[in-house]
């Protein structure tokens, strides 16, 4: 059976896919702020008879601090990672900054996602067929990257800050796929399409009615995530890829621009 980690695991995609692979016989490590959200995880896996093999870890992986304990954590407590799937964000309408500084959308959504994939790299190579999902929004023609203003200092917005995420997101895939020398994870970029999740987030009053009409036709969670799971069970044989809704995306696209990525790459370790 295989050991799944899963980071914005207590709500929306997150726990379906946290369920899903528990019913299964796998082993699932689910990673979230909320420590109630956690506790209804494990008492969920509970009711199925799967309690010894669910993990709830909580941490604010908006934190650099928190997304490297959670690696030695994990380390410490696990012989291998199959799979990693990154599904934690959270919109913001204002910009706010960390503790350490760092744009908060910025930080949760795409430096989590970095310091974890590479972070956990060697437990993956340890798998038999490991993968890294990353749910974000490849295929989408909205988002920049403001190269000069990563953290979008001037002139924010909570979409613009979302949307440049997912394009980082973007090439964060390709560059772990450039950075990785024994080539054996598959690395996934995945957009779910519009999935009736919690939206979790702080809005203005703008961006709350979006969000009223956008759950009206979203996707239920359980439609959501067949399309992961159908990765999960086999994963694709390239190294790295981009997926809509279960369709393969081409690469061929300047989102997915190699020479951005290694640039991107070589930012985001100074940062670190």
């Amino acid at each position: 059976m295989k050991i799944i980690v899963i980071t914005g695991g207590t709500d929306g995609i997150g726990k379906g896919l946290a369920m899903d692979s528990l019913k299964k016989g796998n082993t699932v490590v689910v990673i979230g702020r909320n420590h109630q959200k956690g506790q209804h995880f494990l008492e969920d896996a509970n009711k199925i008879g799967a309690i010894e093999r669910a993990f709830f870890f909580q941490a604010d992986l908006s934190l650099v601090m928190e997304n490297k304990r959670i690696v030695a954590e994990i380390e410490s407590r696990f012989p291998t990672v199959d799979a990693l799937i990154l599904c934690a964000q959270h919109y913001r309408s204002e910009r706010g900054e960390t503790i350490e500084g760092f744009e908060k959308t910025f930080a949760l959504y795409y430096l989590s996602r970095f310091i974890l994939s590479y972070g956990l790299k060697n437990l993956m190579e340890n798998a038999d067929k490991p993968s890294v999902i990353n749910v974000c929004a490849p295929g989408i023609e909205v988002g920049k990257i403001y190269w000069n203003d990563l953290q979008l200092t001037r002139n924010y917005s909570g979409l613009e800050a979302m949307m440049q995420s997912s394009r980082l997101n973007d090439l964060l895939g390709i560059g772990f796929a450039e950075n990785d020398k024994v080539n054996k994870i598959k690395y996934i970029l995945f957009n779910p399409g519009s999935v009736s999740t919690s939206f979790s987030g702080e809005y203005d009053e703008v961006m709350k009615n979006q969000i009223v009409q956008i759950k009206k036709s979203a996707k239920p969670v359980q439609e959501g995530i067949k399309p992961i799971v159908k990765l999960l069970e086999k994963p694709p044989i390239k190294s790295i890829s981009a997926n809509m809704e279960g369709n393969e995306i081409s690469l061929e696209h300047e989102s997915f621009d190699r020479e951005n990525a290694i640039k991107l790459f070589n930012i985001t370790k100074n940062l670190l």
